[in-house]
């Protein structure tokens, strides 16, 4: 199963590649599919593309609904 994350953009590459953070955790990510991003910005990372920017209350709604749901597997899985 895939899912589509939000990241924050630490950095753009000249080929159109990025870095985005995720908890710390940085990835290469292809920004080619959203229109003028730039550092800082948070997108929607899916399968390493940025398909959608979003703006930091959103971002933050859905990281925050990411962590709800990986405390509740952490407490509920064996």
């Amino acid at each position: 199963m895939c899912l589509a994350v939000p990241m924050r953009i630490q950095e753009i590459r000249p080929d159109g590649m990025g870095i985005g953070e995720l908890a710390g955790t940085r990835h290469e990510v292809d920004l080619s599919l959203v229109k003028a991003p730039g550092v800082g910005d948070y997108v929607i990372v899916h399968a390493g593309y940025a398909i959608e920017k979003l703006d930091e209350n959103e971002a933050g709604e859905r990281l925050a609904l990411f962590k709800e749901l990986a405390d509740s597997w952490q407490v509920h899985s064996p």
